[in-house]
């Protein structure tokens, strides 16, 4: 089973509406990924947070009102018999009108924002499987140069975008080479740099998104950054500490930042 067929699958376990080979696999899938086991985590704090009433909200008074205001309006166009004055009790009405236009802008919001740390989390869990893959094998670079007039080219033709190859052996960091390499469903630019005995992958490719700072995650031991800068987004991992690859990160955005115009 893969993360997609899992994604589908998630509700219905929640719910308890799985036949028992479909509830073997996806719980066999979670044991091993940590997107959907963390996605499966998230839909049971939401299905807590509903069945607690913690979602409660009274209504503002001018909402209230409003919708007083609307009903009466239409409660004149209509004949006697058939007004909802006399089948309503139009206070509860308004409470209830309140009550659904809430837990629909509620659930919109949290289930936009359930996705996106899925989302999240499936990549996280792509760069590093990248990474743990790029050094167990042979294939760490497919253009192995310390030299940025070298590497850059070579990148040319082979992808739509041109990757930002920067050189900052000076600050420890000396560059090893690159490669290709594909996530988020998209080939994108793989630069390897060396910081001790230590290796960083550098993984970017473009962004449509506004600038947003560095984001720290840890995978399986190993630390994660994640940044968008430049209409670029760029994902760092290596097993470097914290503090570390953090530091590298600020040097590459200092290094990649626009320069001001006068």
């Amino acid at each position: 089973m893969n993360c997609q067929q899992a994604t589908t699958l998630l509700h219905g376990y929640v719910d308890d509406e799985l036949d028992f080979v479909n509830v073997l696999a996806l719980e066999e899938h979670m044991q091993t990924c940590v997107a959907c086991a963390q996605a499966h985590k998230n839909l049971l704090a939401l299905r807590q947070m509903i069945g607690a009433g913690s979602l409660a909200y009274k209504a503002p008074g001018t909402l209230q009102k409003r919708i007083q205001v609307a009903i009466r309006e239409a409660d004149q166009t209509i004949p006697d018999r058939l007004r909802w004055s006399q089948w309503w009790d139009w206070r509860w009405l308004s409470s209830a009108a309140a009550a659904l236009v809430l837990v629909a802008l509620v659930g919109l919001g949290l289930g936009r924002a359930l996705q996106t740390s899925a989302t999240n989390d499936a990549l996280a869990q792509e760069v590093l499987a990248s990474h743990v893959r790029s050094l167990m094998a042979t294939h760490l670079t497919d253009v192995a140069s310390s030299d940025h007039h070298t590497v850059k080219p070579w990148f040319d033709g082979k992808l739509d975008f041109a990757p930002i190859v920067e050189d900052l052996a000076s600050a420890g960091f000396p560059l090893l080479g690159g490669r290709l390499d594909y996530l988020n469903q998209r080939p994108v630019a793989a630069l390897v740099y060396q910081h001790g005995r230590h290796l960083i992958n550098l993984f970017s490719w473009p962004s449509t998104g506004a600038d947003t700072g560095p984001q720290a995650s840890v995978r399986q031991g190993y630390n994660l950054f994640q940044w968008q800068q430049a209409g670029m987004t760029y994902w760092a991992v290596s097993d470097l500490s914290t503090d570390e690859l953090q530091g590298f990160v600020k040097l590459l955005q200092q290094s990649t930042a626009p320069t001001p115009t006068p």
